[in-house]
């Protein structure tokens, strides 16, 4: 498979399966690791996570519980609960805006050495993302409301198909190391 995202299974994916067999229609998740382990902070990359999901309404969950590890591997629990939060809605809005039939979504956790944590979400849809202005009975289109509110930053870029949409939190860093 060609692209950034290697083929690996999640711990909650190999259900009895030998390492050696990646059958990639079976696996809901797509993950994979990197950590540069540079001494010099200016010139350190930032510490990345990345996974892929398929278009399904579980994915959400599994998105958020990736994001979970990861922060608990990196020893955040600074704005956890917003970056959590966060992760949700962009994963959501993924699904339900920008997510082909047949096709998925990557979510990437990036962490910068300033404490930067960056979460961006990769879909192969098309549009424009903005906040929208919910009815005040309505049920929904107040994703990207709490993600405006929660972030410290907050945007959308293009990709080639589709968008990246993200946000930035300030966390004061990991704790004792990588």
């Amino acid at each position: 498979m060609a692209g950034p995202f290697p083929r690996a299974y999640p711990k909650s994916s190999y259900r009895g399966r030998s390492h050696q067999n990646y059958d990639l229609t079976h696996c809901p998740t797509l993950v994979t690791h990197s950590d540069t382990g540079l001494v010099n902070p200016e010139s350190q990359a930032p510490l990345a996570r990345w996974a892929f999901y398929r278009r399904d309404r579980r994915s959400v969950r599994h998105a958020r519980a990736y994001a979970s590890a990861a922060l608990d591997e990196w020893g955040l629990s600074a704005r956890r609960d917003d970056v959590l939060l966060c992760v949700s809605e962009l994963a959501t809005n993924a699904l339900l805006h920008g997510v082909p039939p047949g096709r998925g979504f990557a979510l990437g956790l990036l962490l910068h050495p300033d404490g930067v944590l960056r979460v961006e979400v990769h879909d192969s849809g098309e549009g424009e993302v903005r906040p929208p202005d919910p009815a005040p009975e309505g049920e929904g289109g107040r994703g990207l409301l709490l993600v405006s509110v929660l972030a410290d930053k907050w945007g959308a870029g293009p990709r080639n198909p589709g968008k990246i949409v993200w946000a930035e939190f300030g966390t004061g860093g990991p704790r004792g190391g990588r």
